[in-house]
């Protein structure tokens, strides 16, 4: 009788290659450290990564999670912090600060990484993860210091000519998926140029004149950019009535995709002083006594309904006090003036305030006074087509 075989073991080989697509699809919703570790996987892998498609994928996809642990809060002393006779310290050396937005715990300093005037520059704005770095000599860099690159804009078309005052915005353009830079140049009081950059075309264009009121800027909210919402840039201005600059204020608001400007109403307010900001997505308004010790907090609810200004928040202070700006979380960056006695001269002390709770962060390490803009990581610029300048 022949012995019997045992039956054979079936041997299950196994499958451990993921369809590529799917390693896409999943590296669509990784942080933005992760996805560059995987351009040195293979030379198809960064081909993938650095399209334009995939960069516009993963920002969205970053975008539509609005608890995302990604929102930052970086700031850069203005030129005045290194006036002579200002008592704060400068680094000679461009430096920005990252915090991060929740705690406001210092995450690094980030140097600029170009030639740049530091000493007389500010942040134009900051808007999916690119920012927007200019001098008072109209010298213009997009910058995402999440990727490493930057790139330098041309020259503007009335670089040369002298004016009298200059207003940048920095914006992204919706419906053609693409960035702006607007600068509105003022020869004498009624006499302006606007011109506007786009990334994709590399260059800037003259843009006709769209107002029928006449207005001036406020000399207002110079170091916190103009607030982008809906679409728009927007400015404090006081309008003009006949040849007198008069009381009367309002805001002018330029939209990115018709390049036309619109006059806002403020709401029915009482104060002394106001600025304009961004507060969760939506355009805010503060003012304050005359004091300076209670601001009152305003948010347009509906985009462009006068009617829907709604006062949400008042907010008490133990002094006066100077708001700056708010996190993408809603608090109030705030700065305090002191008399310090070592040195016999006033400074200032920064505080993160909740604005709900009224909870105070006292010394998150930011120089005053400052430029401040909320900052996220995204892969913008990475792109080829962008031609910027890796560090």
């Amino acid at each position: 009788m022949s012995q019997m075989r045992e039956p054979p073991i079936l041997r299950h080989r196994k499958i451990n290659h993921i369809p590529y697509d799917i390693v896409l699809n999943i590296m669509e919703r990784l942080p933005v450290k992760s996805v560059m570790r995987f351009r040195c996987v293979s030379k198809s892998m960064d081909s993938s990564i650095t399209t334009h498609d995939f960069i516009s994928t993963h920002l969205n996809n970053i975008n539509k999670n609005h608890d995302h642990e990604n929102g930052y809060v970086i700031h850069m002393p203005s030129w005045e912090a290194s006036h002579p006779l200002s008592s704060s310290p400068h680094p000679d050396t461009p430096v920005c600060t990252v915090a991060f937005d929740r705690t406001f715990d210092i995450i690094s300093e980030v140097r600029i990484p170009f030639d740049f005037d530091f000493k007389r520059a500010q942040i134009v704005g900051s808007c999916n993860g690119l920012l927007c770095l200019a001098t008072l000599d109209n010298v213009i860099y997009l910058w995402n210091p999440s990727i490493r690159k930057f790139k330098r804009l041309p020259d503007t078309c009335l670089r040369k000519l002298e004016t009298v005052s200059v207003r940048l915005g920095f914006a992204y353009h919706s419906e053609n998926d693409d960035y702006k830079v607007i600068r509105i140049s003022t020869f004498t009081t009624l006499i302006r140029e606007i011109e506007v950059y786009t990334l994709s075309s590399d260059s800037w264009r003259r843009v006709g004149n769209s107002w029928t009121d006449n207005f001036i800027f406020c000399y207002k909210n110079l170091l916190v950019p103009a607030p982008l919402v809906s679409g728009a840039l927007h400015w404090m201005a006081k309008m003009i009535e006949g040849k007198v600059v008069g009381r009367r204020r309002s805001i002018m608001s330029f939209d990115v995709n018709t390049e036309t400007f619109r006059k806002l109403a403020l709401p029915n307010y009482t104060g002394n002083s106001y600025c304009i900001a961004l507060f969760k997505g939506k355009l805010a308004f503060t003012t304050h006594d005359k004091h300076g010790s209670q601001y009152s907090i305003w948010v347009m609810k509906n985009y462009g309904v006068v009617e829907s200004w709604n006062k949400i928040f008042v907010v008490p202070f133990q002094r006066a006090a100077y708001c700056h700006a708010f996190t993408m979380y809603g608090s109030l960056l705030a700065s305090y003036c002191y008399l310090n006695d070592l040195v016999g001269s006033q400074e200032f002390k920064i505080v993160l305030i909740d604005a709900e709770t009224l909870h105070e962060k006292k010394d998150p390490d930011i120089q005053c006074p400052s430029y401040v803009a909320t900052f996220m990581e995204s892969l913008v610029l990475l792109d080829d087509r962008a031609k910027a300048v890796s560090y």
